[in-house]
C-alpha cells in the first residue's frame, strides 16, 4: 500500500502544471469596436475629415483629439474581437502581422478609420486563411499603444494567441 505524503501531493501537482504549460484562468472578454472608444466620447465625434493626395493616390485624414482617445480600461485585457485583416507582413506561411479593421477594405480604398478603431496584431502562428476578405476572430492581450504604420496610425495592439474564422 502506498501512502501519499504532503510532499508527494505537492510534487505531483507541480509536475502536472509543468506538463500542461501555462493556462489562462479566465475566458477572453468579447469586445466590440464601440468598446474601443472611451466612455463618454460619441462615435460621431471620432470621424475625421481629410483630403485626397491625388499624386500619391492616398487619403490624408485629419482627426480631432477624440480619434486618438483610447479606452485605457481595456489595457492588458484578454479579449476576443472580430474584424478583417489588412496584411502588413504576408509570407508563404501566411500573415503574421496585420491591422485588424472594423469593415472590409478599410485602409485600402477608403480613408482609414481613426486610430482608436484600428488594432495592430502580431502572431507567432501565421494566419493561413485562404481569403483575406473573410472576417476573423482574434483572441489575445490588448494594449493601448499608439503607433504609426505605412497605412494608418493604430491605437491598440494585440499579441494574438488564437485566430479563427468568424462564423455568423
Amino acid at each position: 500500500m502506498m501512502i501519499l505524503t504532503r510532499r508527494h501531493m505537492i510534487m505531483s501537482g507541480l509536475a502536472g502544471l509543468a506538463l500542461t504549460g501555462p493556462v489562462r484562468a479566465t475566458a477572453p472578454r468579447n469586445v466590440a469596436w464601440d468598446d474601443l472608444i472611451p466612455p463618454g466620447v460619441p462615435y460621431g465625434e471620432i470621424i475625421g475629415e481629410g483630403e485626397i493626395d491625388v499624386v500619391n493616390d492616398t487619403w490624408n485624414p485629419i482627426y480631432d483629439e477624440n480619434a486618438t482617445k483610447l479606452n485605457e480600461a481595456l489595457d492588458g485585457a484578454y479579449v476576443r474581437m472580430p474584424g478583417y485583416i489588412i496584411p502588413m507582413e504576408l509570407g508563404s506561411n501566411g500573415v503574421s502581422e496585420f491591422m485588424l479593421v472594423p469593415y472590409v477594405g478599410a485602409c485600402i480604398h477608403v480613408p482609414p478609420p481613426p486610430p482608436n478603431q484600428l488594432i495592430f496584431v502580431t502572431s507567432k502562428t501565421p494566419w493561413l486563411g485562404g481569403n483575406l476578405w473573410d472576417a476573423v476572430w482574434v483572441t489575445g492581450t490588448l494594449r493601448t499603444e499608439m503607433q504609426s504604420t505605412e497605412l494608418a496610425d493604430t491605437g491598440y495592439t494585440v499579441a494574438a494567441d488564437v485566430m479563427e474564422l468568424y462564423e455568423w
